[in-house]
C-alpha cells in the first residue's frame, strides 16, 4: 500500500438509484415505496424547459412532504451551462427541508464546475443556517470529464458518488451510436468469420472506479436505456459490479429488482467471504501468512476481497 491510504467511501447502501422527473408528482410516492437506494428527482434532462420551475416547486414540496423512509435522497439540477442550475441550488436550499441529501450536478467537466457549486451551496448554508451538511453527486458524461476524472473525484469534501452517463458521453465523444450503454452493434472483433462483441464503456467504467476508489467516492453505473431487455441490463450491471462499482440507475421501476438482485452479496458470496476470514484468523493463530481454502491459497489480498463482500452485505442488512 501506498503511504497515503486509499479513504473508506460513504458507508451506506447504493445499489440503485431510481430516477424520477420533477414534473411528474404523481409517481412520487412510489418512488418512496420502491426498493431503490437512492431516489434521484430529477430537474434537467427528463423536464422540459417550459416545466423547469414547476418540477423545482413539485421537488421543493416533495421533500419536505412525503416519507422518504430511510433512502438516501437526492436531486439533479440542471447544467452549469444553462440558466436554470444556480436557481435550482439557491430555492432548494432556501425553501427545501432538512431531509436532501444530496445535489446531483451533469456534465461535470472539471474540478472548477464543482468549485462553483459547493462555493454557492456553502453561502445559502451558512446564510439559512441550515445544520445538515448536502452532498455532491456528479455525472461524467463529456470527453472533459473523462480526461479529468480524478481531479474531479478530488474537487470537495462534499462528493460521495459519481456515475457514468452514457448517452451523453458517447454524443460528447462522437461515438455512431444511439444506444444507451449494453452491447453495441458494430464494436466487436472478427475472427475466423466469427464477431466477438467487446465492451465501449469498458475503459470509462474503470477510469471512474479507479478515480473515485483513490478519493474515497462511490462509483455507480448510469443508465441502461433499453428498460424492456432484462437480460441486457443484467449483463451490464454484473460487468460494472465486477469492475467495482457499488450500484447502477433505474429509469423504469423494473429495474430497481434487477438492480438489488446484482449488487446485493448473495448468501453463497457472504458464506464463502467468511469462511476465508475464518481460515485466514485460524492461519495466524498457527503463524502462517497464508491458507488453503478450497484448494486455493488466500492471503492478505483474499482477506481485504472477503472484507469488502462482508461490509458490503452487513450495511445493506442494516
Amino acid at each position: 500500500m501506498s503511504f497515503r491510504e486509499q479513504p473508506a467511501p460513504p458507508a451506506r447502501p447504493n445499489r440503485c438509484q431510481l430516477f424520477g422527473p420533477g414534473s411528474r408528482p404523481a409517481i412520487f410516492e412510489k418512488m418512496a415505496a420502491s426498493a431503490a437506494d437512492v431516489i434521484n428527482l430529477d430537474l434537467e434532462d427528463s423536464v422540459a424547459p417550459d416545466d423547469k420551475e414547476t418540477a423545482r416547486r413539485n421537488v421543493i414540496e416533495a421533500i419536505g412532504d412525503i416519507d422518504w423512509g430511510n433512502k438516501t435522497l437526492s436531486v439533479r439540477i440542471n447544467g452549469l451551462d444553462t440558466p436554470f442550475w444556480y436557481r435550482d441550488v439557491v430555492e432548494l436550499l432556501e425553501n427545501a427541508s432538512e431531509r436532501l441529501d444530496q445535489i446531483m450536478i451533469p456534465k461535470v467537466g472539471n474540478a472548477a464546475d464543482i468549485y462553483a457549486v459547493d462555493a454557492l451551496v456553502t453561502a445559502v448554508e451558512r446564510a439559512k443556517g441550515r445544520a445538515k451538511r448536502i452532498g455532491i453527486e456528479v455525472i461524467i458524461e463529456t470527453a472533459a470529464g473523462i480526461a479529468h476524472v480524478e481531479e474531479i473525484a478530488a474537487a470537495s469534501p462534499r462528493l460521495q458518488a459519481m456515475s457514468l452517463g452514457a448517452a451523453d458521453f458517447a454524443a460528447s465523444m462522437g461515438m455512431q451510436t444511439t444506444g444507451i450503454g449494453g452491447t453495441q452493434e458494430n464494436y466487436y472483433m472478427l475472427h475466423d468469420g466469427q464477431k466477438y462483441w467487446a465492451d465501449p464503456w469498458h475503459w470509462p467504467m474503470a477510469a471512474i472506479v479507479a478515480a473515485c476508489r483513490t478519493h474515497g467516492v462511490l462509483p455507480v453505473d448510469g443508465p441502461f436505456g433499453d428498460f424492456s431487455d432484462d437480460e441486457g441490463f443484467l449483463a451490464q450491471a454484473r460487468r460494472a459490479a465486477t469492475l467495482g462499482m457499488v450500484g447502477k440507475w433505474a429509469i423504469h421501476p423494473k429495474q430497481v429488482a434487477l438492480a438489488n438482485q446484482v449488487f446485493t452479496p448473495s448468501p453463497e458470496q457472504v458464506a464463502e467471504a467468511r469462511e476465508i476470514l475464518a481460515a485466514m484468523e485460524k492461519a495466524k493463530a498457527e503463524g502462517a501468512g497464508a491458507a488453503v481454502y478450497k484448494g486455493r491459497l488466500v492471503d492478505l489480498a483474499s482477506i481485504r476481497q472477503a472484507e469488502v463482500i462482508v461490509r458490503q452485505a452487513e450495511m445493506i442488512g442494516g
